[in-house]
Parts: C-alpha cells; sequence; structure tokens
C-alpha cells in the first residue's frame, strides 16, 4: 500500500470521527463519547500527517510531540475543572497562533497566486485577532484585568475604522501578493483588533465570546487547510467554525441579544451617575441551620448553580447536598441556564465531573414552568441568570434576557459570599424579597455544613 493511500485513508477515517464525535457532544449523555472520537480522529490525522511526502525528518516532529504532550498532560492532571474556560481560551489562542506561524511561513517561502493569498491573508488576519482575543479572555477570566466592560470615548467608531482599514489591506495584498510590509502591517492589524474586541466586553458575555473565538479559530485553521493543501485540516477547520458561530447564536438567543449587543454594548459597565451612593435597603441574614430546616420541611429542592459554585468549587459538596436530600425522599433537580458561568456548558461539565446524574440536570425552558410549584430554589453563586430586572427593568442592561424563574418558588435560600451585583452590574431585587434567605459564607464551607446538618 502507498504512503498516499495510507495518508487519505487515515486522513478520511479521522474526518469522519470528527462529524461523529460533534454529533455526540450534543448530548450530555453522549459527550464523553463524542469526545473519544475527536480524541481518536485527531491522533489519526496526526498518525497520517507523518505519512506526507513533505515530510522528510522526524527531528522537530518528535521534540514538538514530547513538549506539547508533557504540556497538555500536565493541564489535564493539575488544571481544576473550574478553570476550564480559562484554559479553552488558551487552547484558542494557541491553535490560532499555529495557524499564523504557518501562513508567515508559507508567505516566506512561495510565490501565491492571487486567489491562494487570499487564504493565506484570511488565515493569518484571524488567527491574529483570534491569539490575542483569546489572550484577552483569558485575563478577563482569570481576573488578570478588570472583568467589567473597559470603555472609552468613540470606542466603537475607532475600532470599526481600525478593522476596515485592515480588511483594505487584506484586499490590497490579494491584488499584490507581494508586499511584506503591509503583510506585517496586517498581521500586527490583526492582534490590535483581538485586544480590542474583547476590552469592551463583560464577563456575562463571556460564553458568546469564548464560543466566537472558537468559530474564528476554526476558520482560522480551515484556511490553513487550503494553503497547504491538507483535506483534514480543511474538514476540521469547517466543523470548528461551523459549531462555534452556531453556538454563539445559540449563546446570543438565550440572553434576547444581538451579536451587535454583544460585541458593542458594554454590558456590565456601571454608568456614572450609578457609582455614588444608592437607595439603602436590607436583606434578612439567615444561617445554614434555618436553610436546612427550610430543606427539610420541602418535598421539591430545585438548585440552581452559577459561577460562584465554579469559584468555590464546591460541585462535589453540591452533589453530597442533593444525595442527603434525596435520601430523605425529597426531589431534587438542577436548573441549567445557558449561560451560566463562563463559557457554555460550564455548569453541565462541573455537575458531571462530581458525579450528578444527567437526568437531574434540566435546562431552563424544562424547568421555569415547574418553580411555582417548588417548595425550596437554592440559588448557589448565580446572580445575572435569576435577576428579576430582566422582566421589568427596561433600563437594565439585562432586560429581555430570559432567566430562570427562581422568585416563583416558594422559598428561595442564596448562598453567596455577599451583595456585589453580577457581571451584568445589575443589583438583584431577589436578594431582598421577604421569602429570601440569604445565607452569606464560601459557597463549599456552606454546603459542607448543610450537608453535616443533615447527616445528623
Amino acid at each position: 500500500m502507498s504512503k498516499a493511500l495510507v495518508l487519505q485513508s487515515l486522513y478520511l477515517a479521522a474526518s469522519v470521527l470528527f462529524i461523529l464525535g460533534l454529533k455526540a457532544l450534543s448530548s450530555p449523555k453522549s459527550a464523553r463519547r463524542g469526545m473519544n472520537y475527536a480524541a481518536l480522529g485527531m491522533l489519526l490525522a496526526v498518525v497520517g500527517t507523518l505519512f506526507h511526502h513533505d515530510v522528510i525528518s522526524f527531528s522537530w516532529i518528535i521534540a514538538g510531540f514530547i513538549i506539547g504532550s508533557l504540556i497538555g498532560g500536565a493541564m489535564a492532571i493539575f488544571m481544576p475543572m473550574t478553570a476550564m474556560p480559562q484554559r479553552i481560551a488558551m487552547s484558542h489562542a494557541f491553535g490560532a497562533l499555529a495557524a499564523v506561524l504557518v501562513g508567515v511561513v508559507e508567505f516566506m517561502h512561495r510565490e501565491f497566486s492571487h486567489g491562494m493569498m487570499a487564504a493565506v491573508g484570511f488565515e493569518v488576519l484571524f488567527g491574529a485577532l483570534t491569539v490575542t482575543g483569546s489572550f484577552m479572555a483569558f485575563a478577563k477570566l482569570q481576573e488578570l484585568v478588570p472583568g467589567p466592560p473597559i470603555l472609552y470615548k468613540h470606542q466603537n467608531a475607532s475600532n470599526i475604522a481600525l478593522f476596515v482599514l485592515t480588511l483594505l489591506m487584506f484586499v490590497y495584498l490579494i491584488y499584490n501578493p507581494t508586499s511584506w510590509f503591509l503583510f506585517i502591517l496586517m498581521i500586527l492589524a490583526g492582534l490590535a483588533i483581538g485586544v480590542l474586541m474583547v476590552l469592551p466586553i463583560g464577563g456575562a458575555d463571556m460564553p458568546v465570546v469564548i464560543s466566537l473565538l472558537n468559530s474564528y479559530a476554526g476558520l482560522a485553521a480551515a484556511a490553513t487547510g487550503f494553503v497547504i493543501e491538507n483535506k483534514v485540516l480543511i474538514i476540521a477547520g469547517a466543523l470548528d467554525g461551523a459549531s462555534g458561530f452556531f453556538l454563539s447564536i445559540l449563546m446570543s438567543r438565550a440572553m434576547n441579544r444581538s451579536f451587535a449587543n454583544v460585541l458593542f454594548g458594554g454590558v456590565g459597565a456601571v454608568p456614572a451617575e450609578q457609582t455614588g451612593p444608592g437607595e439603602a435597603r436590607t436583606v434578612i441574614r439567615y444561617s445554614p441551620e434555618d436553610a436546612v430546616t427550610a430543606m427539610e420541611s420541602a418535598s421539591s429542592v430545585v438548585i440552581i448553580p452559577g459561577y460562584g459554585m465554579a469559584v468555590a468549587q464546591a460541585q462535589h459538596a453540591v452533589q453530597e447536598l442533593s444525595t442527603q436530600l434525596q435520601r430523605r425522599g425529597i426531589q431534587v433537580r438542577f436548573a441549567i441556564h445557558p449561560v451560566a458561568g463562563r463559557m457554555p456548558g460550564h455548569m453541565n461539565v462541573l455537575l458531571a465531573e462530581a458525579q450528578v446524574p444527567y437526568d437531574l440536570l434540566l435546562e431552563m425552558e424544562h424547568i421555569n414552568d415547574d418553580f411555582p410549584h417548588t417548595d425550596v430554589a437554592l440559588v448557589i453563586g448565580a446572580n445575572d441568570v435569576v435577576n428579576p430586572a430582566a422582566r421589568y427593568k427596561k433600563d437594565s442592561p439585562l432586560y429581555g434576557m430570559p432567566i430562570l424563574d427562581a422568585d416563583k418558588a416558594r422559598t428561595v435560600i442564596i448562598l453567596k459570599r455577599s451583595l456585589k451585583p453580577g457581571f451584568a452590574g445589575e443589583d438583584n431585587d431577589l436578594f431582598y424579597e421577604p421569602k429570601t434567605m440569604m445565607v452569606f459564607g464560601d459557597a463549599k464551607d456552606t454546603l459542607i455544613k448543610l450537608v453535616q446538618l443533615l447527616k445528623k
């Protein structure tokens, strides 16, 4: 069997596995199988590339394999699940960086036709803005830079002007593929666009940003496939780009927002008139003992996880609490908002790690009608996704966003560190409701205390 036939056979098998993996990822029950399909497909694609006729030495390939395996293994072993959004942002950055470097090397050593220059320009432009955009997303998620939107005068106009100018460079390069200076200038402009694109986006919109950057990285990879004539890279990049784009649309719809509002709206910035002291309101502070009493007398409990649960790494304590409640004959379910956390499916990933059964995880449209008949809604670190202001407060950045109807439950227990607003910067009226029991403290510590009290 010739090398070319082996290569094409492995690429075909890899492409089929990528498609099957993506399909399986559409359901939590089959997601693990989907990841295994995709991983096997990637292994076949890498092995197949070793049969490519352009490979004349394996020294750098082996070195890259060893270094990459060590880094990937360390990330898999030591990085906590709560840092998964940051890890995904970094993966986008490095994948896009690889695309940019391939484009630069190809530009240095080949003469391009106009059509091929379009592919190279697209590859390096979208790759460059994905690199810095992903690093900025990582920095916001890791709180290395402020999470709320960073705004300045004429920001949107200047960003759009820079993007149009960069597109003009791209178009000129298609007609004049030999301009080194303009090629480098376009890459630098793309890097700047990535930073400026994420600066005005707040933490509340990070799920959309993460999926959009995923789309950009996929498109850059697909363009790389055209440049180096690699069919499996074209297929994988197209699947990645399309799925990331459609996921971004679904995330925007879940928040009842448009792409333009996400990218340019500055949701989460605190208006100047609101920076002073506001109206003084009081909440009723309760103890873990009070919360246990309310749950023990309930027949149904709906648990609403949020970013606070992720930060406290409290998913295992949540699972233990649900087990203790179920042993008392109490119906327990989990209400999952599509944009809870900092990436699509963030809460699903954390709860799956804690071995919470998939059939207990209900999406918003499947659980909201049950809240009026629910005895206790237990909110763990969630804020914007249960804020009633989204229904009635027209000047709120959350207005129109579908929320979980926790406020319609008979009793609401909220575990939070403080009364600090969520990433949208909107105070939550639910905190001040008479039927709301505010239990302050670290979510993990509080949940462990609740479990201990239930066991007694």
